[in-house]
């Protein structure tokens, strides 16, 4: 901080070296009580000298600091999308479910989910469409997870979603958006360039990363791969990004719209745990741990390290030594090649 040093205590001191030498500045004097409620309200500002300076830079900018900036260079943040499926109701017969019913998974943090539509059960059952009550990630639930509603509908004896609600993405990241931003102002667009085609693509929400091959298959080819904000992408991701682009790309320019590719890693160890730990919960954090790094990975570094994996299980509190790991049934490195991105396929942790 610039102006860690600007306490009140100096701050004060300051003023009362630069009052009158011939008054009383003695703790308790007037010139001595009057400024120190002024010193404890210039440090504040100092404080706030700091903080702004982190608001005004992109590099350190954050929320509404980073959105202002942002916009400077014609940018807007993705925002946060709700997650979409069907719920099946069960019930009598004729029972109607208005536009609006609420559905949650059950467990300590539900998500609750609304109809879009009005429904009826008919021979016993009624599909309706469904969006999560908020936007986001979390929206994204398996089949089955919803079996609860909210109050009592008359003549609704039971609900559940037979597929996975999907589609919800977490608003853009302040570390995402601010990629973008240097992005955009690092490397200049031109009409139809290949930088230009990355920010088309990465102006569409759920879309983390870009790859652009300009002429790969002869000229006016272009070749965009695409990486989802959770690895991966969907079709219908991958449709919106050809979309978009198609809208307003220069007349005369063929192109190809594909995903990622998953390159499988399966990790395996023997884990000595300390006492009292499970091996399930152990096991349940260190694949979140592995898949955050797999995300760090993708479309950046291609080389996945096993001394990584070590300081992954080395970190956790659980775990005093482990023994055998491989990755893939090796015990070396991985190299990811072309437009493949590392995805945790299996793991298989025992305790020793």
């Amino acid at each position: 901080m610039a102006y860690e040093d600007q306490t009140k205590d100096v701050i004060h001191q300051r003023m009362l070296d630069a009052s009158p030498a011939d008054i009383d500045k003695r703790p308790g004097s007037i010139t001595y009580d009057l400024t120190g409620p002024t010193a404890i309200e210039a440090e504040a500002l100092y404080v706030e000298l700091d903080t702004f300076a982190d608001k005004a830079f992109a590099d350190t900018a954050y929320g509404e600091w980073l959105d202002r900036r942002a916009a400077e260079v014609g940018l807007i943040r993705k925002p946060a999308v709700k997650a979409t499926g069907y719920v099946t109701f069960t019930g009598n017969e004729g029972a109607l479910i208005p536009e609006g019913t609420e559905v949650y998974t059950d467990g300590e943090n539900p998500i609750y989910f609304v109809t879009t539509a009005d429904a009826t059960i008919t021979n016993g059952m009624a599909t309706v469409a469904a969006e999560a009550k908020e936007a986001g990630a979390s929206g994204n639930v398996g089949p089955g997870a919803i079996k609860l509603t909210t109050g009592n509908i008359t003549g609704i004896t039971g609900v559940t979603n037979a597929g996975a609600f999907d589609g919800g993405v977490d608003a853009e990241s302040n570390e995402d958006f601010r990629k973008r931003y240097f992005d955009r102002v690092r490397r200049p667009i031109t009409s139809g360039n290949a930088y230009q085609y990355r920010q088309w693509a990465l102006e569409v929400v759920g879309v983390r990363d870009v790859r652009v091959y300009p002429v790969w298959n002869g000229p006016l080819t272009v070749k965009v791969v695409v990486l989802a904000d959770d690895g991966v992408p969907s079709q219908s991701l991958l449709d919106a990004v050809k979309t978009h682009i198609e809208s307003v790309r220069p007349i005369g320019a063929d192109v190809t719209v594909i995903g990622a590719i998953d390159y499988g890693i399966d990790v395996a160890a023997t884990l000595y745990l300390t006492s009292g730990a499970d091996i399930s919960a152990v096991q349940t954090a260190i694949v979140a741990e592995i898949n955050e790094y797999f995300r760090e990975l993708a479309f950046g570094d291609p080389i996945v390290r096993i001394s990584q994996i070590q300081r992954i299980l080395l970190d956790n509190p659980n775990i005093t030594d482990y023994a055998n790991l491989t990755l893939n049934g090796g015990t070396g490195n991985i190299e990811i090649v072309g437009d493949a991105i590392p995805v945790l396929r299996a793991v298989n942790f025992v305790a020793g």
